[in-house]
C-alpha cells in the first residue's frame, strides 16, 4: 500500500513570535528541535512597530524557515486594556506594586482579554496549511504580571 505522506527529517511548527524575551527563547527551542515558522502579531499595541522590529531580528538570526507578520485589529475595536486603548494609562510596575503582591491579585489593565487564544487559533490554522505538527507560543507565569491566558491552567 502506497502512503501519500511525506516524512520530514525534523517535524514543522509554528512559533508565535513577539520579539519578547519569553518568545525568543520560545523560538530558539522551537529552531533547534524543528523546521520552524514565525507567525508574528500586530494587533494595535503601544509597541507594536519595536515588537515588530525585534521579532523580525529574531527571526532572521535563528533561521526560521519563514516570517509570517499578521495585522488583527479586532483588540482595537473590541478595547478593554491599556496596550490597545490609548485613552487608558499604563500602569507603572514599580517595585512597590510587585512587592506587596498587587499584581497577584488584580488582572492588570494591560491584559488584552483572551489574546493568546486568539494568536493559537492563528498558529493552528498555519501549522494545518505548512503540515506542522507543534505550535510553540513563550507565555510565563511568572512574567505575566497575573494575565489569566499565561498561566498554566490555561493551556
Amino acid at each position: 500500500m502506497e502512503s501519500n505522506v511525506t516524512v520530514l527529517p525534523h517535524p514543522r511548527s509554528v512559533v508565535c513570535l513577539s520579539g519578547g524575551m519569553d518568545s525568543c527563547v520560545t523560538a530558539a527551542l522551537a529552531a533547534r528541535n524543528s523546521e520552524a515558522y514565525g507567525l508574528h502579531f500586530s494587533y494595535g499595541q503601544r509597541t507594536e512597530a519595536r515588537e515588530l522590529a525585534a521579532a523580525r531580528g529574531v527571526a532572521e538570526r535563528l533561521g526560521l524557515r519563514r516570517f509570517l507578520p499578521l495585522r488583527i485589529d479586532i483588540f482595537r475595536q473590541i478595547g478593554g486594556s491599556a496596550l490597545t486603548d490609548s485613552t487608558m494609562a499604563v500602569p507603572d510596575a514599580s517595585p512597590e506594586f510587585r512587592d506587596h503582591g498587587l499584581i497577584e491579585q488584580h488582572v492588570p489593565v494591560t491584559y488584552v482579554p483572551f489574546r493568546n487564544a486568539h494568536f493559537l487559533s492563528a498558529a493552528v490554522s498555519w501549522a494545518e496549511v505548512l503540515g506542522a505538527t507543534r505550535v510553540y507560543i513563550g507565555a510565563v507565569e511568572q512574567d505575566s504580571s497575573g494575565y489569566p491566558d499565561c498561566r498554566p491552567a490555561y493551556y
